[in-house]
């Protein structure tokens, strides 16, 4: 089973609906299993999940949408990085990736700047508000202090429909 292979069952899992079968036309990116996929996982902080599970839409998306998506997709790759350094912080590896996450919020901003306030149903300002926030908490502690954790962790949300 391939990668593709795998995110659509875990989606369908998810979800209860095949993403193959589900095509993203433009009104309908809101109802898409894997765009919905992405906030489920990301509010059970299963980040990389939730990378993995817009990835497999993005990486079928030809509109402007791709860089959003790309935008989302680098959030959650910074909360990544914060989990595993919170869980692993003298690890060798994990112990170093607070600036890595910075990094990802800044390029998460700049795919994510173009599309204004909100976007198929989600308050893209929130997030960005949030991505800048927890980058400048890391950069003021000089890159020594995580301030994400698993009891205050961030959730988003999509506006009802």
């Amino acid at each position: 089973m391939n990668k593709g292979e795998r995110i659509s069952r875990f989606v369908e899992e998810l979800a209860g609906i095949n993403p193959a079968s589900h095509a993203a036309a433009d009104g309908e990116i809101a109802q898409h299993p894997c765009y919905r996929g992405f906030f489920r996982c990301w509010n059970e902080q299963r980040y990389y999940e939730a990378h993995d599970v817009l990835e497999h839409l993005w990486l079928d998306t030809k509109s402007e949408d791709a860089n959003y998506f790309k935008g989302l997709i680098q959030a959650a790759g910074g909360f990544v990085h914060l989990q595993k350094q919170f869980e692993h912080p003298t690890h060798p590896k994990h112990g170093r990736r607070l600036g890595p996450a910075v990094r990802l919020f800044a390029l998460a901003e700049a795919n994510l700047e173009p599309f204004g306030a909100s976007r198929h149903g989600f308050n893209i300002d929130g997030l960005r508000a949030l991505m800048a926030r927890t980058a400048r908490e890391i950069v003021d502690s000089q890159f020594m202090r995580n301030p994400w954790s698993p009891e205050h962790a961030p959730t988003l949300s999509l506006e009802r429909s």
